[in-house]
């Protein structure tokens, strides 16, 4: 069974940066897609990015192109999500994700809550 734990998340300023981890233990396979969304208060949960786990191929929702990135580390099987220029409007909470199908909606972490203040 795939687990997900995210960890990283806190209280940044606007124009701030965070990074964002995710630790996947258990057996994945070369097709595995790890992704993040967010949810902020009020709101329904949204696609941040996604990286497939074989290739490396990234997709990033419009409103975080060009600020974050996400990558991947598989000797660790962790993904990281590294926010920059960080603004009020990402403040929510962070989920990372996995699954075989785009985007991965499979399996979710617990969860981690990023504030930016401004």
């Amino acid at each position: 069974q795939v687990r997900l734990a995210e960890s990283g998340g806190g209280l940044v300023q606007t124009g701030g940066s965070l990074e964002l981890s995710c630790i996947i233990s258990g057996r994945t396979y070369s097709s595995f897609i790890a992704g993040w969304f967010r949810q902020a208060p009020g709101k329904e949960r949204e696609f941040v990015c996604a990286i497939r786990q074989g290739t490396g191929g990234t997709t990033y929702a419009d409103s975080v192109k060009g600020r974050f990135t996400i990558s991947r580390d598989r000797a660790t099987n962790t993904v990281y999500l590294q926010m920059n220029n960080m603004k009020p409007e990402d403040t929510a909470v962070y989920y990372c994700t996995g699954g075989s199908r785009w985007p991965p909606q499979e399996m979710w972490g617990q969860g981690t809550q990023v504030t930016v203040s401004s």
